[in-house]
């Protein structure tokens, strides 16, 4: 066994569990952010939910889809991206809005 094959492995096993903490950090910050938009009903608190949840998801399904379901890893980079700048641009905009 060549000695790349053991820092792979410890790298993808790194990243799962890297991924793993952003979802539950991230499923944090949106269930409180869901919480307060619930309490207030303020449309601004509305949108910081969504752009948190698309933050979160995008962060966590780019290696979901290279790992389970064989999507090439530059495929699945591209969604994590598009989902991430989805994500701010609706944080961005829960910013703006009144």
């Amino acid at each position: 066994m060549s000695p790349y094959a053991s820092g792979a492995s410890e790298i993808a096993l790194a990243l799962a569990v890297v991924k793993t903490l952003v979802l539950i950090v991230g499923g944090f910050i949106t269930y409180f952010a869901f919480k307060a938009y619930r309490r207030t009903r303020q449309r601004a608190l509305g949108y910081l939910t969504l752009g948190f949840g698309l933050v979160t998801l995008g962060f966590f399904l780019a290696g979901m889809l290279y790992e389970l379901l064989n999507v090439h890893l530059a495929t699945g980079i591209l969604l994590e991206s598009l989902l991430v700048l989805a994500g701010f641009l609706v944080i961005a905009y829960s910013l703006y809005v009144q």
